[in-house]
């Protein structure tokens, strides 16, 4: 059926965008809040959005689903879902071909190969012909006036490749956090000259924008395409506004301190038990933690691993030492969580090329903060100057120790003012005010109001 075009407020057609998010809400996935933002925002600047992801029950193999996070999408973006999911995730051996049954090995390799050989990237690549064949479907039914696609997966460049090739429609890319680079590692994913790279210089000569998460990935592009290096622009991740309790005072004496972590648990056992193991000798050490508990809220893993897995089993055996497992938590609860701890554990990977979106949250409750991740790390770069940050300690387990005791005194001895000047380094960087420049200037290129080359990094 043919979409009817809105009007803007100068009584003409509404401009049309296509945006390809898989990951979309109701997908309990961190890349949710940032997509419903960008749909959001382009809604309120005067566009038609039609949103591309996938089945609702596709989410149930992976990440889950949080059906909060829907409540606060735009009521004029339209969302089509494709009838895709990861086969590889399917757990109903009933459904098995004898060979996946005798041999899930093999099967694994043959199902990548396959994908390979569509698009260079395994597990997503034989999604395209789909993907492809919506952006044609849609583009048909309603003239598209831009496409954006949000990776990953990376398989969505293709549909956009696809609309540029036959009908010239005007695109942009958020690779969040980029495709030739392994931002855990901080090394190249893979050369300019292999398929993939061939694939992202195709895209990025024609791409009106290129969005990263932050300045260092943003250099690591400019210095990669040098020539295209006005087109690389970074829009930051943030905090939601509703996802951040009012003003708390300090720690209630009446009980035991209770520390936080909140997010989906992927990092390495290794590293989960290191912090644990930190958690422990400060109790032990400080007066303070005597009797305080650490609770993880926040899928434990994903796929048909999660909740089954060796880190439930490593958080579950520390119970002992006040560890509580509280299992995931809706968006629309997440302030109120906050609002019952009185300091948090951000828990991190990778190192400069890597922030994480939680950082941003964490800023904004104005708890006081404990860093678990590398001292040289984007989240440092931010946390910087925070009243209430323990200071990056790196990885060693004995300075672990230390920023837990730390913690444990700023909770209590916090004053108003340093609680109030910690709130306020986290102001900067809520999300929709940073999404909203994003969207205004891309709008104004798109619709022609501005050159498409603009240089900086203010996208």
């Amino acid at each position: 059926m043919t979409e009817v075009p809105g009007m803007d407020e100068r009584g003409g057609p509404r401009p049309h965008l296509l945006y390809f998010a898989i990951g979309f809400p109701p997908a309990a996935k961190s890349s949710a809040f940032r997509m419903r933002e960008t749909a959001n925002q382009f809604a309120a600047a005067g566009w038609d959005v039609t949103v591309v992801t996938i089945a609702e029950e596709s989410w149930l193999r992976d990440s889950g689903v949080d059906h909060t996070l829907s409540e606060a999408v735009d009521e004029r973006v339209r969302v089509v879902e494709l009838p895709l999911a990861r086969a590889d995730l399917e757990t109903d051996i009933r459904l098995y071909s004898e060979e996946r049954a005798l041999n899930p090995g093999k099967w694994l390799q043959t199902f990548r190969d396959e994908a390979l050989k569509s698009f260079p990237e395994p597990v997503f690549g034989g999604w395209r012909g789909a993907l492809e064949q919506a952006a044609l479907d849609l583009h048909r039914e309603r003239p598209a006036d831009l496409v954006l696609a949000s990776c990953v997966p990376y398989v969505q460049l293709a549909a956009v490749r696809r609309l540029w090739d036959e009908h010239q429609v005007p695109y942009a890319v958020d690779f969040r956090d980029g495709w030739s680079l392994d931002v855990i590692d901080g090394v190249e994913a893979f050369p300019k000259d292999s398929e993939a790279g061939r694939w992202e210089l195709s895209l990025l000569e024609h791409a009106l924008s290129l969005w990263v998460v932050n300045d260092q990935i943003a250099d690591f592009y400019r210095a990669r395409y040098p020539e295209h290096a006005d087109r690389i622009h970074v829009v930051r991740n943030g905090y939601d506004h509703d996802s951040v309790p009012p003003p708390m005072d300090g720690a209630d004496e009446g009980r035991g301190l209770v520390f936080g972590h909140l997010g989906t648990i992927s990092f390495s056992v290794p590293l989960l038990e290191s912090v644990l193991a930190a958690w422990r000798t400060a109790r032990e050490r400080e007066p303070l933690l005597a009797d305080a508990r650490f609770e993880v809220r926040g899928h434990i893993g994903a796929g048909a691993n999660r909740e089954a897995n060796r880190h439930i089993d490593v958080l579950r055996s520390a119970a002992d030492d006040g560890v509580v497992v509280g299992g995931p938590v809706p968006k629309a609860e997440v302030a109120d969580v906050y609002a019952a701890w009185d300091a948090l554990v951000l828990v991190i990977i990778g190192g400069p090329y890597m922030t994480s979106g939680k950082v941003y949250e964490c800023m904004a409750t104005g708890l006081p903060i404990v860093s678990m991740h590398a001292a040289d790390h984007d989240a440092s770069r931010l946390l910087e100057g925070h009243p209430l940050w323990t200071g990056p300690r790196g990885l060693d387990e004995e300075r672990l120790v230390d920023a837990f005791c730390e913690a444990a005194r700023m909770a209590v001895e916090a004053t108003p003012e340093q609680r109030a000047a910690a709130r306020a380094h986290g102001n900067a960087y809520a999300r929709d005010s940073l999404m909203a420049t994003a969207v205004q200037r891309l709008t104004a290129v798109a619709l022609g109001r501005q050159p498409a080359l603009s240089g900086g990094s203010g996208l």
